[in-house]
């Protein structure tokens, strides 16, 4: 089996890879060309896969990459995926994060419709919450341009299944990190900073709003439910959660308490970090997953938020030395 990871060289990318990779599958990852190589997310099973370099904005580079390839299963997790960027960039994030999705199904559509094909939409789509907790018939409302985009892309999605009879599903995955996670997220802010205070490296940590609440689950775990998906009989959405909701002060209170810190006498909050329509709750019901799929979360809150903290702070050490 050959299997395409658009943006392998991501959190979700190099989890998909590494859990491809056990199950057998020759693995393809697209990069896009940047100035700077980022790859260390890879670094360790580089030899192991194939990389192309490629663009969700380049429909020609999309038909070359696929035609060349000719996958079983594509995993698009390719996206401008950070939300606050998304208010600076809202054109760049509808081109990537909602046409390039378009753009590669086109592709696949013309070049081998038998190709199954996984998007990766998100819970940021439901943003001002209809109902809770959210499950795949809660009705979507976009609370940013990126929230937009991934709504656009999830309907795409689904129109192509239903208009060509391709294999397409989407999973509406809420959040889920780990010690791979970039650092402008707010996770790993948090945990990155809790170790450089801890080492006495960093003083204090400015965030927004911390009573804002999310259903925060292990990346490893999450990235299962995306291979299940395309393993399952017929192509459906599901949502890929924890069922459990947290604080961005719950975050902070679990990750300065590891190192033996109450957070209260370190955090900050700083207005330029309030987005300007905020999303206050989210949390998903995976019930559908776990009875279809048989997929459940492993990994719970405070022991991913522990193992993050621990691979900070070995990291910040391994750097003084």
């Amino acid at each position: 089996m050959k299997a395409l990871i658009t943006g392998i060289t991501g959190q979700d990318g190099s989890y998909l890879a590494e859990f491809l990779l056990k199950k057998g599958y020759e693995v393809y990852g697209m990069y896009r060309r940047s100035s700077v190589e980022t790859f260390e997310r890879i670094d360790h099973i580089k030899d192991k896969i194939h990389l192309i370099c490629a663009d969700l904005t380049d429909q020609s580079s999309l038909n070359e990459m696929i035609r060349t390839i000719n996958p079983d299963e594509v995993y698009n997790l390719a996206a401008q995926s950070f939300v606050p960027a998304s208010w600076t960039q809202p054109i760049l994030t509808g081109d990537v994060t909602a046409l390039g999705v378009t753009r590669l199904l086109e592709a696949i559509r013309h070049i081998n419709p038998k190709i199954k094909f996984y998007q990766a939409s998100s819970s940021e789509m439901f943003g001002k919450v209809q109902e809770v907790p959210q499950t795949e018939k809660t009705p979507f409302y976009p609370r940013s341009p990126y929230g937009v985009a991934k709504v656009y892309a999830f309907w795409m999605t689904k129109n192509y299944r239903e208009s060509y009879g391709m294999f397409c599903a989407n999973g509406i995955l809420f959040n889920h990190e780990s010690c791979r996670r970039g650092k402008q997220f707010v996770t790993r802010k948090v945990t990155d900073s809790v170790a450089k205070i801890k080492l006495g490296l960093q003083k204090e940590l400015f965030l927004g709003n911390l009573d804002s609440k999310r259903d925060w689950g292990f990346a490893g775990d999450f990235v299962e439910a995306m291979w299940l998906m395309l393993q399952h009989k017929k192509p459906d959405d599901f949502v890929i959660a924890t069922g459990e909701t947290h604080s961005v002060r719950e975050l902070c209170e679990a990750a300065f308490s590891r190192v033996g810190l109450n957070y209260k006498d370190y955090v900050k909050t700083d207005p330029k970090f309030l987005r300007p329509a905020e999303v206050d709750l989210l949390i998903g019901d995976y019930s559908r997953a776990k009875k279809e799929l048989g997929w459940g979360p492993k990994v719970k809150f405070k022991e991913l938020v522990g193992m993050m903290v621990d691979e900070d702070l070995k990291r910040h050490k391994k750097e003084q030395r």
